[in-house]
């Protein structure tokens, strides 16, 4: 019997508590689970795909059958068939992102008929955490207590790092 392999795919800029949660239910259905890191050409990141990679690495280091990598200016699909996966692992936290990723799935289907999309919805306590929540939280008095709830230790240590008291929001997305 071949090993099951599956990619996760984001942009993770950055990760919340969410993308751990997907990581571990995705491991534990998949032999492999490869989280990757794409290049979306219409999101301006925050963070380096080094930093994004660093942070997933702390993120999920105890769950032993992952692997961190990214795949820039390459199909998906392209990417998954590169690493012998069979399965694309999504998450859907609401109708809209339902719409997006049946698309999304569809698409992928018409390139590589082969390879599987498995959609996992969150529980509900996650279910409206997304990197541009998280991105909109920063900056006012108190934000760093407010963005705990929503992202691991390692990552909210990088966000303070990148945030000083001197950087105004519409400096973070223009760097």
């Amino acid at each position: 019997m071949s090993e099951r392999v599956a990619i996760y795919a984001g942009s993770f800029d950055p990760p919340t508590k969410g993308h751990p949660w997907m990581i571990a239910k995705g491991a534990s259905m998949f032999d492999k689970l490869i989280v990757s890191i794409g290049t979306n050409p219409d999101k301006h990141c925050m963070f380096s795909v080094e930093e994004r990679l660093n942070m997933l690495y702390f993120s999920t280091s105890e769950i032993h059958n992952v692997a961190i990598k990214s795949f820039p200016y390459q199909y998906l699909v392209d990417f998954a068939k590169s690493v012998d996966a069979q399965f694309i692992l999504r998450g859907i936290r609401s109708l809209e992102d339902y719409g997006k990723e049946k698309d999304m799935r569809n698409i992928n289907g018409d390139l590589n008929s082969g390879i599987t999309t498995v959609f996992l919805m969150p529980p509900r306590e996650l279910a409206e955490v997304s990197s541009s929540l998280v991105k909109g939280l920063i900056g006012p008095q108190g934000w760093e207590n407010v963005v705990a709830g929503y992202v691991s230790i390692p990552v909210l240590e990088k966000l303070k790092s990148f945030i000083t008291p001197t950087l105004n929001r519409k400096e973070i997305y223009e760097k």
